[in-house]
């Protein structure tokens, strides 16, 4: 297993060759400023106007939670869309991205890894049980399948708030999410009052530490990208270009499906949320420039692969070109 301590420099190293690209990127400037520390590593990166890096996994095992915990990442998304749909598998595996070490040398909570997850209910599907099973288990995050529009944005917004209280400046959209904090608090280091008081949504709230992921996979998406970027409480969008295509009609690397992915871009951009995509080392480069903000490395199973550690050597080589 790799030293945590070359983990942290690594870190260090990156962190400051992509904060150069993240203050130069027009329309995140308005987060790029001091503030209270963050627990969700991704959030941190997002709001100091800096990109944020990840990998896709099926692979639940402690090993590769290990493994990629003491990878150059800040944040992976478990796939149980195609996957196995196993929560004690997905609660064990972000047990695993639980690093003491590092922790002790960092001096402060907050995760080395944030976990995210996307489940099989699309959009139009009834998607608030999923949330409420994923948030209670710990995760930092829900990546929503197939959003269509922004009513289905705002009911997955709702269904990762809890109901606010009576004098609460950020009512809406009004929560729906169950309140049942234990494992979840655990996990953060946090009392359950405290955690309540993080467990809201960025940049809804600027003290939130959920991220909201909005897929973008339909051509209905694509007209309502706007509207979808517009919904308070949505931080980041994330596009799967292979259903995209299949919803367009046109076979995958067709103009028309890089079309649609420079109005989503732009929608994002707009209102100030993430947009992201799997990237291979090629096309990294380019798409930093663009504005893509959550750059995804694709699969990875017991750690990183050579793709993989490719595709993350392009985003130092990005930054380092600006």
């Amino acid at each position: 297993m790799p030293n945590p301590n070359t983990h942290s420099r690594n870190r260090a190293r990156r962190a400051v060759g992509l904060l150069a690209v993240g203050c130069l990127v027009a329309g995140f400037g308005a987060f790029a400023q001091e503030s209270p520390l963050h627990l969700n590593p991704v959030i941190a990166k997002l709001a100091a106007g800096e990109p944020f890096i990840g990998v896709s996994t099926t692979d639940l095992s402690m090993a590769n939670a290990n493994e990629l915990t003491r990878a150059d990442l800040d944040y992976v998304y478990v796939d149980m869309e195609h996957g196995p749909l196993s929560f004690e598998s997905l609660y064990h595996f972000t047990l695993g991205t639980l690093d003491k070490a590092a922790i002790v040398e960092r001096g402060n909570a907050q995760a080395d890894l944030a976990v995210f997850a996307r489940f099989p209910p699309y959009g139009r599907e009834q998607v608030e049980w999923i949330a409420k099973q994923a948030l209670d288990i710990g995760l930092m995050g829900v990546i929503f399948n197939s959003i269509d529009n922004a009513e289905q944005a705002t009911q997955a917004v709702r269904s990762m708030r809890y109901p606010q209280l009576r004098d609460s400046s950020l009512p809406e959209p009004a929560g729906l999410r169950g309140w049942s904090p234990d494992l979840a608090s655990w996990l953060w280091g946090l009392s359950n009052s405290e955690y309540r008081a993080k467990a809201d949504l960025w940049p809804l709230n600027p003290d939130g530490e959920l991220l909201a992921i909005m897929m973008i996979e339909t051509a209905e998406g694509v007209r309502n990208a706007d509207a979808i970027a517009s919904v308070p409480g949505v931080g980041a969008i994330f596009i799967g270009p292979a259903d995209l295509a299949n919803s367009l009609g046109v076979p995958g690397g067709a103009p028309e499906v890089e079309q649609a992915l420079g109005t989503i871009l732009e929608a994002c951009k707009a209102h100030n949320v993430a947009c992201g995509k799997t990237m291979t080392a090629e096309e990294m480069p380019q798409r930093i420039r663009d504005g893509w903000r959550m750059l995804n490395l694709g699969s990875a199973s017991g750690g990183l692969t050579p793709d993989n550690a490719a595709a993350l050597e392009a985003t130092g080589t990005a930054s380092e070109a600006r």
